[in-house]
């Protein structure tokens, strides 16, 4: 035992604890009772980085918003968002004595592409609007990316066995989530109109919801398809993935079923050895016909008039439909919206974070809905893509594009030249997990919470890792 932990220490600190938690119970002030966790948590910021990551990591799936629960009328996911500030400004202080994590991890493209995000971010927040909504936003962003991409990838780099942890962390609360969602929905019949809110207080809709789901079902099957995996484990995963395959059903969230449809084509491409050039090509000849022929191809959208549904083939089917389906109606309002934002400041855009504030005068009568608002209270712009475009300029979105080209690089290539089977099921899934939110970027987006922000920057941190790591051992042993 060391010298300051002795017997008569642990009994004084105890005994003056339990005098402090008596006063404070007196005072109705019980929060004070979480003041060893605090105290354990401080501690393994500086000596236990991987215990206090880990812990946030685990925290994710099941932390809460506040103003969920008309507890406060801010935004606060409770325990992550202090810990993730906690995360930032250590961060900081060990940005100050010398390299803050592996410096390996600086030179890759995609680390160079988030911070060239994060420098036209902080410009763009000196030109805003709002300073103030956007230096909250940019807050939030960089405490996300510190803890979910550089620690993250810094522990992975240092602890390969990190990796299947970090996904393990978040999907096993994650299934809590699911089942708490399921047992709920189940007393509704699971009715698909129930379905949109049963997952609160942990997920604000069943969009997120669903997003979330699809993002981890890759990683979950990699996992479980790992050969020489004890049998106990093979059989928790195998729970755990059908946990998380229920969960999508049920979710009703069309988006989150398309990105998992397109995924499991884009696997399928990898599998059969079509090449990212091919595949990066066909895109843009796709994008660019759409755009040409957007008037007819609206003429013929419009004649789908089947709503959403809880018949699950109906509600597949309203997915294209932009003729009754209030939500499909309201995206397209929120999309014009933010092109007309765009139009008026095509460089530097409004601010980050600024779109809900701003969007309103832009509004078009002929595409207002019966859930169109003017009170800032109805959500961003529904895009990952559009909503950088108005509020970041030009380059806001050029920096989400350059985003996906190097994560689609560096996983064909990861797929390409790993020789470890279960490296490279793991490389690959972790890929198709992202790319399921790219594509469901299209329709939705949820970086600005903790739920989404853990596996995406997480991802895109593992597959860096796996990409130094690989790039590595192809080295001649006299070259590394």
């Amino acid at each position: 035992m060391r010298p300051w932990l002795t017997d008569k220490t642990v009994l004084t600190g105890t005994l003056l604890f339990s005098i402090l938690l008596g006063v404070a119970a007196y005072n109705d002030f019980l929060l004070i009772a979480l003041l060893p966790l605090v105290m354990l948590l401080a501690w393994w910021s500086i000596k236990r980085l991987d215990l206090y990551i880990g812990f946030v990591l685990l925290s994710v799936p099941l932390s809460i918003n506040l103003q969920e629960l008309g507890v406060t009328s801010l935004g606060l996911y409770m325990p992550t968002e202090p810990l993730l500030l906690g995360a930032l400004i250590l961060f900081l202080f060990r940005f100050f004595y010398g390299w803050p994590v592996d410096k390996r991890l600086f030179s890759h493209p995609i680390t160079i592409t988030i911070g060239c995000m994060m420098v036209w971010m902080a410009i763009t927040t000196v030109t805003s609007y709002d300073p103030l909504v956007s230096l909250k936003f940019m807050t939030s962003r960089a405490w996300f990316i510190v803890s979910f991409f550089f620690f993250l990838g810094h522990l992975m780099l240092q602890k390969p066995e990190y990796r299947e942890r970090m996904v393990m962390l978040l999907l096993f609360p994650l299934c809590i989530v699911v089942v708490y969602t399921v047992i709920r929905h189940a007393g509704y019949d699971f009715s698909k109109h129930a379905g949109h809110w049963m997952m609160k207080p942990f997920f604000k809709d069943h969009t997120s919801y669903g997003a979330v789901l699809a993002m981890m079902f890759p990683p979950a099957i990699a996992l479980l398809s790992k050969k020489d995996r004890p049998a106990l484990s093979k059989l928790v995963l195998a729970v755990a993935t059908a946990i998380i395959a229920i969960g999508l059903v049920l979710s009703f969230t069309r988006a989150a079923w398309v990105s998992l449809a397109g995924a499991g084509a884009l696997f399928i491409a990898m599998k059969i050895g079509v090449k990212l050039k091919t595949l990066a090509s066909i895109s843009v000849l796709i994008v660019l016909a759409a755009l040409v022929n957007f008037d007819s191809l609206m003429i013929d959208l419009q004649r789908n008039k089947q709503d959403s549904s809880d018949n699950l083939t109906e509600h597949v089917q309203s997915i294209s439909n932009v003729s009754s389906d209030d939500s499909n109606l309201e995206r397209l309002n929120r999309w014009s919206c933010a092109v007309s934002l765009f139009k008026e400041r095509p460089i530097v855009g409004w601010g980050p974070g600024t779109y809900q504030f701003v969007y309103a005068p832009f509004q078009k009568s002929e595409l207002k809905t019966e859930i169109s608002t003017n009170n800032a209270d109805g959500g961003n712009a529904h895009s990952e893509y559009l909503g950088p475009l108005a509020e970041q300029g030009v380059l806001g979105v050029l920096w989400v594009l350059l985003l996906i080209l190097w994560a689609s690089v560096v996983g064909f290539r990861l797929w390409n030249n790993l020789k470890n089977k279960d490296e490279r099921n793991l490389a690959a899934s972790i890929y198709l997990g992202l790319m399921t939110y790219f594509i469901h970027g299209v329709l939705n987006n949820y970086l600005d919470t903790d739920k989404a922000s853990a596996p995406f920057w997480g991802f895109l941190a593992l597959l860096v890792v796996l990409d130094i790591e690989s790039r590595r051992n192809s080295l001649p042993k006299s070259a590394t």
